[in-house]
């Protein structure tokens, strides 16, 4: 059986013999893969004309909505895709990360779009006047670059891998071609399946290439960009084409590297055992498989012998076998290839110095690759720190300082990850400061952190997900990053009438003076841009006093009129919070209606003093709205409170709740 692409729409078998895909423990050819014959190269133009016009029809909240309601629909059939996984090697913990871990990627982006626009576009910073009288200003947005992600993954996570790229990309209105590593592709190939089969993707939006890439890089342009994750070796190849020295596509690679684990000079005992149960499970995870995992192990000289024990009575009771076997904790590498390149791997660590401290007594037969404690100790040949065996194999190595604990980890070249154990602050600011530069993520871990940690070697879909160096200098996940990795920014220039109307937000000097005051509106009705000016009220002695008395706020500003004069005040002041109070007093309506509650307040400013006799007056604007249900949106208030003088004396902005017509219609 040959696997099939998706492209252009169609499932497609690419032509000729094709290269094997097999049963991790058995040995047996599950399918075959070729992508020859393909037109991949029209599916390039393909995927940006049908898939980005479909994708954009949308907007960042459908989209969002849609990546929720793919998470239920895979939750709701991964135990299909957990059975095909144990062909992988994986046991069902590996399906889990795998897997559920890939789903909960839907999840996190899907409520990330929640504050997003509705749109495409994506304002950044601020307004900023371009000129005095406000009628020329300037703003930075992100756009749609109407290209596509071609995404290539690595053979370790064929459903993570896949979701993590896929979501963010589809989030930002970018259509993906995914071309997954050939081991595993059996299992890419029935995760799209399943996702297409949905309804929740529109046409070209996900397109499927098993086999090489063969000439598509050709079809890439600055439009484009390509994900890749894999060894460094094929990146460095991959990054040369002339699509992106060139062309200017932008290459992302996320590539394997020799991450560090350290312990501290100062961890207790209970963190040297907590960094022991952390690489016995970065060795066992996957079959120590992952571009995160711990290759490289520090302690100090003296506790080099006891943290080798520790990690090694953890991994003794393991049993490997067939992960479709009960009880079998620990499956085969992903193909017999893999494990001939992590022994190669191991050979060339052992020349260089290292020595087998313990290896473990199970199966060594087929694709099986015994967890592996190597020891080095002579931390320094250069070797040890720059080839890394893709299993469950670790190097262990003395240092004498914590500088040199840094330098050493330092010769890796570049990491994803780093583990530190220690709950010291002096310790953990040396190592944050010395290892900025080499690696992508610190994962702080001692005895406050352990219990809730998710893991040295578990890439969060909201911290970034890349390193310097060796790993790759790419960046993937990371909340919103990834998504604004996806578009393109531009600088709009314009008076604020059109940058209101382009943007969705508020420009200062496009008013729309309310017909009818705005708190009687459905969220629907309210133009952003749409501005209440209020009636006036003037602050009393009175006020400051009864103010003082209801809130127990007895700042001598506000009641001691000596000290107060002798203040930067120069005089007694009203409170800042009795100026929201009374503002709240001038723009609120008081009668049930649309508006539903106060969701928040951001960004006081209090810019001038109030004291008595100052007349405050308010400039409630619509500043910006999102839908947060069915029922209700979000609206974001731009007030400014000024004085007799016109001088503004507090601005921030109001949150509300507002209800949405068809809640309304059902109400009445």
């Amino acid at each position: 059986m040959k696997l099939q692409s998706y492209l252009m729409g169609e499932w497609r078998e690419g032509q000729g013999e094709g290269v094997p895909v097999r049963d991790a423990s058995t040995g047996e050819v599950l399918a075959r893969v070729t992508a020859e014959g393909l037109p991949v190269k029209e599916a390039v133009a393909w995927g940006r004309e049908v898939g980005g016009r479909a994708l954009l029809a949308l907007g960042f909240q459908e989209r969002g909505r849609r990546l929720r309601a793919l998470a239920q629909y895979l939750s709701e059939r991964k135990e299909a895709l957990y059975r095909l996984y144990a062909t992988t090697g994986g046991t069902r913990r590996d399906a889990w990360y795998d897997v559920d871990g890939g789903i909960g990627v839907l999840y996190t982006y899907s409520s990330l779009a929640r504050n997003l626009p509705e749109g495409n576009l994506l304002p950044e910073d601020d307004f900023l006047p371009l000129s005095k009288d406000l009628s020329f200003q300037g703003r930075h947005v992100l756009a749609p670059k109407g290209g596509i992600t071609v995404q290539i993954n690595a053979f370790n996570f064929p459903v993570w891998g896949l979701l993590e790229k896929f979501a963010p990309a589809f989030l930002a209105g970018v259509p993906t071609l995914a071309k997954p590593a050939t081991p595993t592709a059996h299992v890419a190939e029935a995760l799209v399946r399943t996702m297409l089969e949905s309804g929740l993707l529109p046409e070209g939006s996900l397109q499927l290439l098993v086999g090489s890439v063969g000439d598509l890089f050709d079809a890439l342009d600055h439009r484009d960009s390509v994900f890749f994750t894999g060894s460094k070796a094929t990146a460095d190849r991959l990054r040369r084409h002339p699509a992106f020295l060139e062309r200017g596509a932008l290459f992302n690679a996320e590539a394997d590297s020799l991450n560090p684990a350290i312990l501290g000079e100062k961890a207790t005992e209970e963190e040297l055992s907590r960094l022991a149960q952390e690489i016995a499970q970065e060795l066992v995870i996957k079959t120590g498989q992952r571009c995160t995992a711990i290759r490289r192990v520090f302690a100090p000289k003296d506790r080099l012998e006891a943290l080798l024990k520790a990690t090694q009575k953890r991994l003794e009771a393991l049993r490997l076998g067939d992960p479709r076997e009960e009880g079998v904790d620990l499956g085969p590498l992903a193909s017999l290839e893999q494990k001939a390149e992590v022994e190669k791997a191991v050979a060339a660590l052992l020349e260089a110095g290292a020595r087998v401290y313990w290896r473990h007594p199970g199966r060594e037969d087929g694709a099986f690759f015994p967890p592996t404690l190597l020891l080095a100790e002579d931390p320094w040949p250069g070797a040890l720190h720059q080839v890394e065996p893709f299993g469950p194999v670790a190097t262990f190595f003395p240092y004498g300082s914590r500088e040199e604990a840094a330098r050493l980890a330092a010769l890796g070249g570049g990491s994803l990850v780093a583990t530190l154990a220690t709950s010291d602050p002096e310790e953990a600011r040396f190592y944050l400061l010395a290892l900025a530069p080499y690696v992508g993520r610190l994962h702080l871990l001692n005895a406050r952190t352990a219990a809730s940690s998710t893991g040295h070697g578990s890439p969060l879909p909201r911290l970034l997900h890349g390193g310097p160096g060796r790993a790759g200098g790419g960046e993937e996940l990371g909340g919103l990053l990834s998504v604004r990795r996806h578009l393109g920014r531009v600088a709009l220039q314009a008076d604020p009438w059109l940058l209101s109307a382009l943007t969705g937000e508020y420009a200062k000097g496009a008013e729309k003076p309310a017909e009818v005051h705005p708190f009687r509106k459905p969220y629907e009705d309210l133009e952003v841009g749409e501005t209440l000016t209020t009636h006036r009220r003037t602050v009393t002695e009175a006020d400051i006093a009864l103010f003082s008395a209801l809130s127990w706020d007895h700042f001598y500003a506000h009641t001691d009129e000596i000290a107060a004069r002798e203040s930067l005040f120069g005089k007694r002041v009203a409170h800042g919070y009795f100026v929201l109070s009374a503002a709240a007093g001038l723009f609120v309506d008081p009668a049930p209606g649309p508006v539903l509650a106060n969701y928040g307040l951001e960004g006081l400013r209090f810019l001038e003093p109030v004291g008595a006799g100052d007349t405050l007056q308010v400039r409630l604007t619509v500043k910006r709205k999102r839908p947060r249900d069915e029922k209700t949106g979000v609206v974001e208030w731009a007030a400014e409170v000024v004085n007799q003088e016109g001088k503004p004396v507090a601005t921030y902005t109001v949150l509300t709740l507002v209800a949405r017509k068809g809640a309304l219609a059902k109400g009445s």
